[in-house]
């Protein structure tokens, strides 16, 4: 039985302990990376080292960062999946050791013009699928050991944790950022009306909720509300392609069934996967008429004077993506003097654990035909006063002014 050298134990056992270092989780998440991958490169004696992340939407690998092998990342190195050194390691997901270098075993022509004789490289895996590769070389002829592939391993592991912790952190703010570039900043002044809205990201992954509020140059006053299926960055984008679309189409005709067509039609055919719910509706330019749409959308809530507030009573239509070359009815609502006209998303209404039906009463009773300011306030209190709010939730409130109609009779 060979004996086991100590010394050799005790330098890996340092090795280890560097690459998984407390001090490193204290850093910022890309300074972990670019450290993680100096220590690399010191641990195995190796004289490059570089991350390579896979870019699901092209099935490449795309050079992020690098020690000693910076000139991959400054020219925006891509790997195909299946190709090449990198790309068979992604695609196969496990190690590969290279003892020879050149054009017949690695497709990235700066690896073998820099010189480089021997390398190994490993997944990089979160969420049990490879979301990139970790590799490192020598500019000497060097045979890699299995102890070699575990501390690469190890190192992988840790960078594709504080990649996923990267790419989280930049997908929230880019979602933030693109949320409050896409609710109205202002509503629009209306003569005749009063209006008021609040939105309220969620506490978890924030999704897709828009309200929007425009004038066509005929008069008429344009309501959407509405919530893309999924969350995170790419609710957010397909959110605000929609939202962008349907302005479009509303200068084009001022039925909002067919603004609902055209759009589900765009979006069926450049957004194959996507789903949403949207209400439009077109208010007239006296505000005593409404003409709502809806796609798989709650109805607006309308409080009269004097009433109780009640659920418009509108036939709802398919979802948007739902089916191809569907027509969503048209309801012709009346809008009486000093009546309040609430919209709003799902994240409003919907509580785990119960029906839907309970949530929709509890914002009729707190719906009053009042101001909106005062309306929004007290939806809110009501519907969700000091809880955590889980999903988004887009409210806007329009209250139509008695004044109108005195001046028209005047």
């Amino acid at each position: 039985m060979t004996a086991v050298d100590p010394v050799s134990v005790e330098a890996r056992l340092r090795d280890i302990q560097s690459i998984t270092d407390a001090a490193l989780s204290r850093l910022d998440d890309r300074d972990l990376l670019a450290e993680l991958l100096d220590r690399t490169r010191q641990v195995l004696q190796a004289d490059t080292a570089a991350a390579l992340l896979l870019d699901f939407s092209s099935g490449q690998l795309i050079a992020t960062a690098a020690a000693g092998l910076e000139e991959e990342v400054r020219q925006g190195v891509r790997i195909p999946v299946g190709r090449g050194f990198a790309g068979r390691i992604a695609a196969e997901h496990r190690p590969v050791v290279l003892d020879r270098v050149d054009h017949t075993t690695v497709l990235n022509p700066i690896l073998w013009a820099k010189g480089i004789r021997s390398m190994i490289g490993v997944p990089m895996v979160a969420g049990g699928r490879v979301i990139g590769v970790l590799h490192v070389g020598s500019l000497t002829p060097r045979q890699f050991t299995s102890g070699d592939v575990e501390l690469l391993q190890l190192a992988a592991d840790r960078a594709a944790a504080a990649v996923q912790s990267i790419t989280a952190q930049a997908d929230r703010a880019a979602v933030v950022a693109l949320q409050h570039s896409l609710v109205p900043s202002a509503l629009p002044a209306v003569a005749g009306a009063e209006l008021a809205a609040r939105y309220i990201p969620g506490s978890g992954a924030v999704g897709g909720d828009w309200y929007d509020v425009f004038t066509l140059p005929a008069g008429q006053v344009c309501v959407t509300v509405g919530d893309v299926a999924g969350s995170g960055l790419a609710a957010a984008v397909i959110m605000g392609r929609m939202r962008s679309t349907l302005r479009a189409y509303a200068l084009e005709t001022a039925d909002p069934a067919e603004v609902l067509a055209r759009l589900d039609r765009k979006m069926q055919h450049f957004e194959a996967d996507a789903l949403a719910t949207v209400m439009y509706a077109v208010i007239e330019p006296g505000l005593d008429q409404m003409h709502v749409a809806l796609a798989g959308h709650f109805p607006p809530v309308i409080a009269r004077p004097g009433q109780p507030a009640e659920l418009a009573d509108i036939q709802v239509g398919a979802l948007i993506g739902a089916a191809p070359r569907l027509q969503r009815p048209v309801t012709t609502v009346p809008v009486p003097p000093d009546t309040l006209l609430c919209f709003y998303t799902d994240g409003l209404v919907e509580r785990p654990g119960e029906v839907i039906d309970e949530g929709l009463d509890r914002l009729c009773e707190a719906l009053t035909a009042q101001s909106p300011e005062m309306a929004c306030a007290a939806v809110m209190g009501a519907l969700v006063g000091s809880d955590p709010v889980r999903d988004d939730i887009a409210l806007l409130m329009i209250r139509r002014h008695a004044a109108i109609e005195r001046d028209a009779d005047a």
